[in-house]
């Protein structure tokens, strides 16, 4: 029975360790009210360094960036690489990462 029950719990904690996916909105909160994709957290590209350690997102987590044109998301993404997010990716503005994001 303890070697069921370890199974299980070794079992449970490798999903839990499983890398996710993640879609982030680097606007600014009032643009993120206004509109944004379904699913995303909403972190200032300005305050990305400060915030991504506070959501729990890993450094092998898969990372997707937005902004309205895409330039917010990618000053955010060279922050994410330098700190080592290794699969951290600019989808673009809202509209790409819409068209981008709904064929997954």
């Amino acid at each position: 029975m303890k070697t069921l029950i370890a199974s299980i719990t070794l079992a449970l904690v490798a999903l839990s360790a499983q890398a996710k996916d993640v879609i982030i909105d680097v606007r600014s909160p009032q643009e993120f009210a206004a509109g944004h994709i379904e699913g995303a957290i909403n972190i200032e590209h300005t305050a990305i360094a400060q915030e991504i350690a506070k959501t729990g997102i890993g450094k092998d987590d898969k990372v997707q960036l937005y902004c309205q044109s895409g330039r917010r998301s990618g000053m955010a993404l060279d922050t994410l690489k330098g700190l080592g997010f290794s699969k951290a990716e600019n989808v673009g503005g809202i509209e790409q990462a819409r068209k981008t994001l709904a064929k997954k």
